[in-house]
C-alpha cells in the first residue's frame, strides 16, 4: 500500500480514463471496438447507472484481454471503497480457472497493482480494499449469496441458463443495482445473451423515443470489423470460411454474430443445391484406375426389435428374425466414390464425397442384410465401411469386421456423437465436397424427401449440441405421391444418416497415391435374385 501512495499523483491523472489506464500502466493499446465498450461499462459503474450492457464479439477477438484490462482497472479505481465484483462464467474447469489466470497476468504486468494484488480462498482478487470473485454458473453450482456491488459480469452468457441467471445469479444485483455486463458470441434466440440483447436494445429504443440521449448498452462486433484493424485476424477468418462455409452455423455465430434460428429446417434450398452433383448414377465400381469407393450403412433403429418367434441363424450368428416393426424404418446403404483432388487445396486438405448409389432393406433376415452387405463391399472393392454399430448394429458391424478386417469403422449413435456428426457433416456440404448423383427434374428420390423433412435444433450449453433428423411420425402427405408407392406413408431419416456418416472419414489420414486397377464387376444382388437367395 505504501508503494501505492507513493505514485498516488501519476495515478489520477490515469484513473480519468481506462484507456490511457490499459496504454501506459499496462502497455496495451485497446483496439478501437474494445474502447467503446470499456468506456461504456465504468462509465455506468462510476456514475451508478446499473446499465444493462451486452457485448457480443467474435471469436479471438480480444474478449477476454479486454474483460481483464477493465476489472484490473476498477479494482484501482475503488481499491479504497470497500467495492465488489462478481464475474460468472459458465464453468468452474476450464472457464473460471481461465478467467483467474488472465486477471492475474494484468494485475501482475501491470505498473499499479502488480505489488498490490493478494489472491483470497483460491477464488477473489484483492487491490486495496476491492475485491473480484469468480463463480461458476453451472446448473449445479451453489452460488447463493454472492453480492455485486459493483459489477456484475456473465461471461459467455449465452451458455448460462436462463433459469439458472433468474434464480441464482441476477439477485447479486439488486439490491445495489450494479450495472450488468453480459459477454458472449451469438448462438440462438432463446439463450440469455439473445435475452438480454433484446432487452438492451429496448432500453435503448427507450431513450430515442423519450428524447434522450441514447446510451449505447448493446456492441455487436463483427470479423470484418476486427479485421480492419487486425489483418491478420481477417485471414484466419476467410480460412475459417473456406473450411467450414460462410453460411455454416458456427462461422455465422462465432465469427459474425448472426444469431441462428433454434430450430428450423437443416437442409434448405440454398443447401440442396450445394449437394447436387452433375455425375450420374452407378452399379458398378469405374473400369478407371484409381478409384476409391466406401459404404455407409445406417442400421435399422433399435425400436425395430426382431419378432421372438423367428429364432436366430446359427450359421451367421445374427438374429435372423424379420423385423417386428419394419415399416419404421430401414437399413439404407450409400455408395461413394471419394475422390481425393480436393486434398490439394491448401485450405480443405480433405475429400469429396460422390453418391454413386444406394441400397435400403425393410424387413429382411439378418443374415440376408449380412450377406448382401457383403457382397457389395467385395462388389464395390470397398476401402472402408462406416456402419452405424448402435443397438442391433453392433452384430453386423462385428461380423463384417470379422470378414473383412481393417476396413470397418462402427459409429455409435448417441446424443453427442450424432450431434457431432450434425455439424460435421453440414461442415462438408457447405464447403461443396458432398455432390449426390443426377436425377432427372421430374423425379423426387426419397433421399432429397428426407432432407426437406430434416429438422435441426441448437440447445444451450458450452457444447453446442445439436438435435437433428426427420422428427418422428412425420408424414409427407402429397409429397409422396411423386414416390410409386409411398403416398401416405411416414418419412424416415434413414437415407440423411447414412450419407452423413461420410463425415466420418473426413477424420482419416488420406493421402494422394499412385493409381490402383479396379475389376468391372456384374452387380451381385441381381445375381442373388435370379438364384432366389
Amino acid at each position: 500500500m505504501n508503494e501505492l501512495l507513493t505514485y498516488l499523483p501519476t495515478l489520477k491523472s490515469l484513473v480519468r480514463d481506462v484507456r490511457l489506464f490499459a496504454r501506459h500502466a499496462a502497455k496495451l493499446s485497446l483496439r478501437s471496438y474494445q474502447q467503446s465498450v470499456a468506456l461504456a461499462i465504468v462509465e455506468s459503474v462510476i456514475e451508478g447507472r446499473g446499465d444493462t450492457i451486452v457485448v457480443m464479439f467474435p471469436r479471438q477477438s480480444g474478449k477476454n484481454e479486454l474483460q481483464a484490462q477493465v476489472e484490473s482497472y476498477l479494482l484501482m479505481l475503488f481499491f479504497m471503497a470497500n467495492a465488489e465484483i462478481v464475474k460468472i462464467s459458465p464453468t468452474w474447469k476450464p472457464q473460471s480457472h481461465n478467467a483467474m489466470r488472465r486477471l492475474e497476468r494484468v494485475l501482475s504486468k501491470n505498473f499499479f497493482t502488480k505489488f498490490n494484488w493478494k489472491k483470497e480462498s483460491g477464488y477473489i482478487y484483492r487491490v486495496g480494499t476491492a475485491r473480484i470473485f469468480f463463480l461458476s454458473g453451472s446448473q449445479e453450482a451453489n452460488i447463493v449469496g454472492a453480492t455485486a456491488s459493483t459489477l456484475l459480469e456473465v461471461d459467455e452468457a449465452q451458455d448460462v441458463l436462463v433459469a439458472k441467471f433468474d434464480k441464482d445469479i441476477a439477485p447479486m444485483a439488486a439490491s445495489t443495482n450494479a450495472t450488468r455486463v453480459f459477454w458472449g458470441t451469438a448462438w440462438n434466440s432463446r439463450t440469455l445473451l439473445a435475452r438480454e440483447l433484446r432487452a438492451a436494445r429496448e432500453a435503448e429504443r427507450r431513450d430515442a423515443l423519450a428524447g434522450r440521449p441514447v446510451r449505447q448498452r448493446v456492441f455487436v462486433i463483427t470479423a470484418d470489423e476486427v479485421a480492419a484493424e487486425v489483418p491478420a485476424y481477417g485471414k484466419f477468418v476467410a480460412e475459417q470460411i473456406a473450411k467450414l462455409g460462410r453460411d455454416h452455423p458456427m462461422v455465422r455465430t462465432q465469427y459474425y454474430s448472426e444469431e441462428i434460428d433454434a430450430e428450423g429446417g437443416m437442409f434448405p434450398a440454398r443447401r440442396l443445391a450445394l449437394m447436387q452433383g452433375s455425375h450420374p448414377r452407378q452399379t458398378a465400381p469405374s473400369a478407371q484406375p484409381g478409384r476409391i469407393y466406401a459404404l455407409l450403412i445406417d442400421v435399422a433403429g433399435e425400436d425395430e426389435a426382431m419378432r421372438a418367434d423367428e429364432g436366430a441363424d446359427a450359421h451367421v450368428g445374427l438374429h435372423a428374425g424379420s423385423l417386428a416393426n419394419p415399416r419404421r424404418d430401414s437399413t439404407a446403404l450409400t455408395v461413394v466414390e471419394v475422390d481425393l483432388s480436393s486434398l490439394k487445396d491448401p485450405v480443405l486438405r480433405a475429400p469429396t464425397y460422390r453418391v454413386v448409389d444406394r441400397r435400403s432393406w425393410i424387413g429382411v433376415r439378418h443374415s440376408t442384410l449380412y450377406a448382401q452387405i457383403r457382397a457389395l463391399v467385395e462388389h464395390w472393392v470397398a476401402r472402408h465401411i462406416v456402419i452405424d454399430a448402435s443397438g442391433v448394429g453392433a452384430g453386423l458391424a462385428s461380423f463384417l469386421d470379422r470378414a473383412f478386417p481393417n476396413r470397418v469403422i462402427p459409429f455409435v449413435f448417441n446424443a453427442a456423437t450424432k450431434s457431432n456428426l450434425g455439424w460435421d457433416f453440414l461442415t462438408i456440404v457447405e464447403t461443396g465436397r458432398f455432390k449426390d448423383y443426377a436425377t432427372e427434374e421430374s423425379q423426387r428420390s426419397a433421399f432429397n424427401l428426407q432432407l426437406s423433412y430434416c429438422q435441426m435444433e441448437t440447445l444451450p450449453g458450452p457444447d453446442r449440441r445439436m438435435k437433428w433428423g426427420v422428427p418422428e411420425g412425420t408424414s409427407g402427405g402429397q409429397d409422396l405421391d411423386s414416390l410409386p408407392g409411398q403416398a401416405g406413408k411416414l418419412i424416415h431419416d434413414d437415407w440423411v444418416l447414412s450419407a452423413a456418416l461420410c463425415a466420418v472419414l473426413d477424420s482419416l489420414e488420406w493421402r494422394i497415391s499412385a493409381p490402383t486397377a479396379v475389376i468391372q464387376a456384374v452387380d451381385p444382388l441381381k445375381q442373388m435374385d435370379r438364384e432366389g437367395f
